[in-house]
């Protein structure tokens, strides 16, 4: 390994009931399921209907998911909220419907404390929190008495952001650590995630994903999630239609700078790309 090359940091993750995933030597592939009738890519696909979502959760696990991530409200710009209990009425079905397949690990997409505890209850073993514990604080508590993988995502949204993207990301995510930590939610759950797309624009997502390499001082595993996102699009000047070929090509990117989870909505083009990508830094001893 050459000097000054980010390292992608080893762990082994512990989730809910008594799961582990080893992170760091393969990349690690988390499918998204959006149960919502408005999500910015998939919306309205599965909405309602639980078996035609456990048919696309079992395709993606086919294709080499090693985790599927279940959201039950859209997080895209200008989405309305949904009550809790719609919430739960969209999600808790899918969850119940999946825990018997034990190859793979079922995320919770949620910021709100009873979504993650029902979930978990339900089969869930990770809680993937676009607002890094700073919306509902409590959900760091439901991580710490159940054990469940705690994903602390970075946002811009509601708030003032500092000029440099990695200073930014820092300053957040260190306040999401120190909620969770508080709450006694050990090392080992934590994952961190820097948010591409949530208030930032193409400038600060492209020079995230370039500059991702300084935020393994912050000792956490890093998942990043560019599916589809507008900046990927932006490129291609491409409004709708396939770009999960250039997501393939963000998450080499993003691997060769130090992420272990690989967060998208096409399993196949990511899982062989990053196969590559993970047969080089081998060979190169990283």
């Amino acid at each position: 390994m050459r000097s000054g090359e980010p390292v992608t940091l080893e762990r082994i993750w512990r989730m809910a009931h008594g799961r582990t995933i080893r992170l760091g030597r393969r990349s690690t592939i988390m499918g998204i399921l959006n149960v919502t009738p408005d999500s910015f890519s998939d919306g309205g696909r599965f909405d309602g209907s639980t078996e035609r979502a456990v048919e696309a959760a079992l395709a993606m696990i086919a294709e080499g998911a090693d985790i599927i991530d279940i959201g039950g409200e859209s997080t895209r710009p200008g989405a309305a909220p949904v009550e809790a209990a719609e919430e739960q009425d969209r999600v808790l079905p899918v969850i119940r419907a999946l825990r018997a397949h034990r190859d793979v690990a079922i995320s919770i997409d949620t910021y709100r404390a009873e979504t993650a505890a029902l979930a978990i209850e339900a089969g869930a073993s990770i809680v993937n929190d676009v607002w890094g514990a700073q919306r509902e604080p409590e959900i760091a508590q439901v991580a710490a008495r159940t054990g469940a993988g705690l994903c602390l995502m970075h946002t811009g949204r509601e708030r003032e952001k500092l000029p440099d993207v990695i200073e930014d990301q820092r300053s957040f995510l260190r306040r999401s650590v120190e909620i969770a930590r508080d709450a006694g939610v050990s090392e080992d759950q934590i994952v961190l995630d820097p948010g591409f797309g949530f208030a930032k624009d193409a400038r600060e997502n492209f020079e995230l994903m370039m500059r991702l390499g300084e935020l393994a001082p912050l000792g956490y595993p890093i998942l990043a999630g560019t599916s589809r996102k507008r900046f990927v699009r932006s490129v291609l000047d491409r409004d709708s239609g396939d770009v999960d070929v250039a997501t393939a090509a963000t998450s080499v990117l993003m691997r060769e700078r130090g992420v272990s989870i690989f967060r998208v909505h096409a399993v196949g083009p990511t899982r062989d790309a990053l196969a590559l990508v993970d047969a080089a830094l081998r060979e190169r001893g990283q």
